[in-house]
């Protein structure tokens, strides 16, 4: 297994965030799956959907919501994860930027959380998928809406314009190969 590997989410600059002070995701990537760990800092007025049945459910991103892109190195074809606090689940492929979108097979992933104090953490561990992370730039985003209305879009980088998770902009991370372990 790979060493977890740490990443920084910053907000959109034209959608700051109200009370949240950061947001990281920690990734491990081993041949048998996927393990992402998002911690808010400042989660207080976080709005946190009720607990649901974990399943694949759409329009995830409409609330408070967490996120993985990957896309392989040169190519237009990229998937994206989303993760709710709710413990349900989506996953994507896409042909290129926001087109030939379709369900992305794939098993039911375990989410689940920690609310304390101040800060809140979602865990999501997945199975492998039939692309090869270690040989991916990838995106770790979130959107987290709080009890004012405030919305804020975090990446690890933003692209000019308004939030839009789906720019190559924001795929700014790689990993390096997991272990056979």
């Amino acid at each position: 297994m790979t060493p977890a590997v740490r990443y920084r989410l910053v907000p959109h600059p034209d959608r700051p965030a109200g009370s949240v002070r950061s947001i990281h995701v920690d990734i491990v990537v081993s041949a048998g799956g996927v393990r992402l760990r998002y911690t808010v800092d400042g989660a207080t007025q976080m709005v946190l959907p009720e607990a649901a049945e974990p399943k694949r459910t759409d329009e995830l991103w409409m609330t408070t919501c967490f996120e993985l892109f990957a896309q392989p190195e040169g190519e237009d074809a990229y998937v994206e994860f989303n993760f709710s606090p709710s413990r349900q689940w989506a996953a994507y492929a896409f042909d290129g930027h926001r087109a030939g979108m379709r369900d992305l097979p794939l098993d039911a992933p375990h989410v689940g959380s920690i609310a304390e104090a101040d800060r809140f953490v979602l865990d999501v561990n997945f199975g492998a998928v039939a692309l090869d992370l270690s040989a991916a730039r990838l995106g770790a985003t979130a959107i987290v809406e709080e009890r004012d209305g405030t919305r804020s879009f975090w990446a690890l980088g933003h692209a000019p314009g308004a939030p839009d998770f789906h720019n190559r902009d924001c795929f700014t991370a790689r990993l390096s190969a997991p272990d056979a372990s």
